[in-house]
């Protein structure tokens, strides 16, 4: 009998070595290398007939016609997705724990349940009669929603080929195991073998499968970063716990936009889509408080209306502290930079804080402008027109530049009823045949100080 080859594995990167490593000589983490042995048995490729057996063809004759996508019933998801799911499509769902996946995915796979099509949620974490209590609770109730329990990756084949659903979702991979591999349920080597096997299943079959994937204290998802290749759509739900809203973000999608966003409430019955997250996030804006600015960040196509608040207060400290939630830290620092030399604005011994409310990631330079606003009305103590809304990017001489897509935050500060917008010179010039709001172009700080103060 042949001996079994011994490796070793780095469980962050998947990296492999002959022998064991304190330290991951590619991604220099520490104690992440892990024993794992290989040993030549049958393999469930080639006992479900999942190898490929396609041959070359030219690509003048390749048919580009493709079946029409499954719409969830959610209009959020779908959006993320890119206008709904394709088939034949496998998408990675990250998340922190408790975060909303299952829920998601079980409302999602109950609305396309209803609408014909067939519907298999395997789960390696919960039991059936766990899965029931909470669909419940959702009030699911569909008999084309298959739920099985199960953990082994033969198993869930056997089920797929007997039942031929449309879609099926894994909960989550990192339970999954196949016999072929001696290695313990959520190593390096069962996910990748177990991703690779569902991932050639659906390209064969034409079923739509979702994987959700656990994330590691960093907030990226665990496992090699080669399962981000494999995959067709890779989708991260966001969110922090202290609010009841929850984003979900296309990191990489082959069949959509990267950049677009879903906004869902949890509410006691599950996951409620925001149609209108602008009106949700400026619902509690305090008005006529200095430090408080309304800025539009562009989320893929959709315009995003947020409140930006920013404390600046006198340091005791020998370093002043710059703290940023929800913008780039490095970014602030810069323009906090840019206000000192410029503008005269003495910021050397002062603490500045930089929020974005309702816990929402803005990273785009659009929303320079509105960062620089926040800050010089909360240090001059001088509160900024609630009825404003400020865009553009900030150069490092003071000028303020062109930003994409103005007609469309334009377009969306009127639809909330704001008065005017303080937007760059040159996008002012291209926007002469809007009426309402009044738009003001200014090119550089010192014209935005004319106009906000």
């Amino acid at each position: 009998m042949a001996k079994a080859k011994v490796v070793y594995s780095c469980q962050n990167c998947g990296f492999q070595s002959p022998k064991w490593l304190g330290k991951c000589p590619d991604c220099n983490q520490w104690n992440t290398l892990v024993e794992e042995k290989f040993e030549r048995t049958a393999h469930p490729r080639d006992e479900f007939n999942l190898g490929t057996k396609e041959s070359p063809a030219s690509i003048a004759e390749i048919s580009t016609a493709e079946a029409g996508r499954a719409l969830s019933g959610i209009g959020e998801f779908d959006r993320v997705l890119g206008g709904g799911l394709v088939p034949g499509s496998v998408t990675l769902i990250g998340g922190d724990p408790g975060i909303g996946k299952s829920t998601l995915l079980l409302q999602a796979f109950a609305a396309l349940s209803q609408s014909g099509l067939c519907c298999l949620y395997v789960s390696g974490e919960e039991s059936q009669r766990q899965i029931k209590m909470r669909a419940e609770r959702l009030g699911i109730v569909s008999p084309k929603l298959l739920i099985l329990s199960e953990t082994s990756l033969e198993r869930i084949l056997e089920q797929v080929k007997k039942n031929k659903p449309d879609v099926l979702v894994i909960d989550s991979i990192q339970t999954i195991f196949t016999s072929t591999l001696p290695s313990a349920p959520g190593s390096i080597g069962q996910v990748r073998e177990s991703s690779g096997l569902i991932i050639t299943l659906a390209k064969k079959s034409g079923l739509s499968a979702f994987l959700i994937g656990h994330v590691t204290k960093d907030g990226s998802l665990a496992g090699p970063r080669v399962l981000e290749h494999m995959v067709d759509t890779v989708l991260y739900f966001e969110g922090d716990r202290g609010h009841n809203f929850r984003i979900l973000r296309a990191i990489k999608n082959r069949f959509g936009s990267t950049n677009e966003i879903g906004v869902f409430e949890m509410k006691e019955s599950g996951l409620r889509e925001v149609s209108n997250p602008s009106e949700i996030f400026l619902l509690e804006r305090p008005l006529h408080a200095p430090g408080s600015v309304v800025i539009c960040s562009m989320e893929g196509t959709r315009p995003i209306l947020v409140e930006l608040q920013a404390l600046v207060s006198h340091s005791f400290l020998a370093v002043p502290r710059r703290t940023t939630i929800g913008v780039d830290h490095n970014r602030v620092a810069l323009l906090v930079a840019v206000l000192e030399k410029k503008m005269g604005v003495n910021l050397f011994n002062q603490d500045v804080f930089v929020n974005v409310a309702g816990g929402v990631q803005v990273e785009e330079p659009a929303v320079d402008l509105g960062i620089v606003g926040a800050i010089a009305s909360s240090y001059q103590e001088k509160a900024i027109d609630a009825k404003t809304v400020i865009f553009g990017e900030v150069g490092l001489a003071g000028e303020v530049r062109a930003i994409a897509q103005a007609e469309a935050r334009v377009k969306e500060a009127g639809k909330l009823g704001f008065e005017r917008c303080v937007l760059p010179q040159s996008n002012s010039a291209q926007l002469g045949h809007v009426k309402s709001p009044v738009l003001i172009g200014v090119s550089s700080l010192a014209e935005c100080w004319e106009v906000l103060f």
